[in-house]
């Protein structure tokens, strides 16, 4: 993994955007070279718009999982996945090309070249998910543990990058009965540095079960650190794999000492200006949207157009949520709160629309405006569930610390929840984001949402 920008971003995931651009850039520029009156637009078309065509078709790609592990899908659900990217990437290839101020040959000459490039990519990508291109050199990974904890990482390592190479577990000097499989546990043969040295480890996860005093050999794992060899304690592995914080795992000293959750004076202003230009721009691109689904509303049912909730946001102060009406009026007649449930039977035919499209949330970006709500945080919980979640769930309250937003990193990486088990998991995602957010992440989240929309995924 690598950190770029507060995020960890698989090495994996790098070395194929370059691949991406490369391609993209290659293509274009072989066909400026074909016409002899182009060469000197060589530089400056390829440099500049191949190449941030090439950035575009990565997010297309990665959110339509081409990228994916082979064994997570069937080659024909590839090929499946890689006809929906082509599907939104060659008219912005084709729309990006044809603005540009060439001659009308040279143009089609480069429209035709990305065209070319950007269909290369994509199969590339199904190409490289199945193994096509033989063994990968993986990031070798040794897990100190081999108890509960231990077996925890192996089984996400494994499942969240393929190019992961699991050497081995290292039994600490307090751990009972392993967890792991006893081939897997490595024979300690002199200190860590050593073994991660026979090894050609390049990374060691810290998962002890048990760790009283002498447990944790500090001096061995500081010698490994200083020879080269990256160590990271159990709950930084998960943020960085997962794109989460664990809470089975989390102490309040790893939050109080280490980097993130910074609410700073700058980051605020900036997030909300962001917030302020965004929710205008999308009041505008929706109004169509809203006025159809103000009338489609009023002619199902009688009642009000929109709904107003109370919800609990920044600083535990409370607020009103806007929300298009998408239930039957009656719908908490007898005053009890009920978690919203998938396929809930007191959600109307237009509900059960514009639920599934997220077109209910658009009135939301009034609360945005008026300083209440933010475009990306943790979605907002009632009064009557917050008190619930905070005395059930662990740092359930830090989630408070930042805007709720309309939209959040659990929204795109969780399905939709009615659980205290579902807020267990959404959580550690909120914490994640409450952490590490920055303006990058809230533009990453933003791109995923649309596509969840488009895609229908975790749909309510």
């Amino acid at each position: 993994m690598t950190q770029t920008f507060r995020l960890f971003v698989p090495q994996r995931v790098l070395r194929e955007l370059l691949l991406d651009v490369s391609l993209v850039v290659l293509a274009v520029a072989a066909g400026l070279l074909l016409q002899a009156d182009a060469v000197q637009d060589v530089v400056s078309i390829t440099g500049v718009h191949a190449a941030s065509l090439a950035a575009g078709l990565f997010v297309f790609s990665s959110v339509s999982s081409l990228d994916a592990p082979s064994g997570s899908k069937s080659l024909g659900q590839s090929f499946a996945r890689a006809l929906f990217a082509l599907a939104l990437a060659l008219p912005v290839t084709f729309a990006v090309f044809n603005l540009l101020p060439l001659h009308i040959d040279v143009r089609e000459v480069v429209q035709w070249s990305a065209l070319i490039g950007v269909a290369a990519v994509v199969f590339r990508r199904v190409y490289a998910s199945h193994g096509a291109f033989g063994a990968r050199v993986g990031t070798r990974v040794v897990v100190f543990g081999s108890g509960a904890a231990a077996a925890d990482v192996g089984r996400t390592l494994t499942q969240s990058d393929p190019d992961i190479n699991i050497l081995g577990y290292v039994p600490g000097p307090n751990e009972g009965e392993p967890a792991v499989a006893a081939d897997r546990i490595l024979p300690r043969i002199g200190t860590l540095r050593d073994l991660a040295r026979r090894h050609q480890a390049d990374e060691i996860v810290v998962a002890l079960t048990e760790r009283r005093a002498g447990s944790m050999p500090l001096r061995e794992l500081l010698d490994c650190k200083l020879s080269g060899v990256k160590v990271y304690d159990i709950s930084t592995h998960f943020e960085k794999t997962l794109g989460q914080i664990s809470i089975e795992y989390l102490n309040a000293g790893w939050m109080i000492f280490g980097d993130g959750f910074n609410q700073g004076v700058w980051r605020t202003w900036v997030k909300r200006a962001f917030d302020v230009l965004c929710a205008l721009f999308l009041l505008v691109l929706s109004a169509p949207i809203m006025i159809m689904t103000a009338l489609l509303i009023k002619l199902e049912s009688r009642g009000p157009l929109l709904y107003r909730q109370e919800r609990v946001g920044q600083n535990n102060a409370t607020f009103n949520v806007v929300k298009f009406r998408s239930m039957r009026t009656d719908a908490e007649q007898d005053g009890k709160p009920r978690w919203a449930t998938t396929n809930d039977d007191r959600v109307t035919r237009v509900g059960r629309v514009i639920r599934k499209t997220r077109i209910d949330e658009l009135p939301q970006l009034f609360n945005v405006l008026s300083g209440e709500m933010s475009l990306v945080g943790p979605r907002p919980e009632r009064p009557y569930f917050v008190e619930q979640l905070t005395q059930e769930i662990p740092y359930f309250a830090v989630r408070h610390s930042v805007k709720p937003g309309v939209t959040g990193w659990a929204q795109v990486r969780y399905p939709y929840g009615a659980t205290v088990d579902d807020s267990r998991r959404k959580l550690q995602f909120d914490l994640f984001y409450v952490k590490n957010h920055s303006l990058l992440l809230d533009v990453l989240i933003l791109i995923e949402t649309v596509v969840v929309v488009l895609t229908a995924r975790g749909a309510r």
